[in-house]
């Protein structure tokens, strides 16, 4: 399965929260693979559950090495 990949620019469009689809494809795993991730606890942000899990933009930012 292919993923989909984003750029620094659109990741900085995105809104204040995101999806897991999404989340993943800013850092660049599969959707599944998210999902493995934050099941086993090794997902490298904070997940908030917010009726589905959600991720915040500015950690996904972090991660990448990039100033919120």
């Amino acid at each position: 399965m292919s993923t989909m990949t984003l750029t620094e620019e659109q990741v900085r469009t995105l809104p204040p929260v995101v999806d897991v689809p999404t989340a993943a494809a800013v850092l660049g795993v599969s959707r599944a693979t998210a999902y493995r991730l934050i099941a086993s606890g090794n997902w490298p942000t904070p997940v908030l559950k917010l009726g589905q899990y959600r991720i915040q933009r500015t950690a996904l930012l972090k991660v990448l090495g990039l100033e919120p």
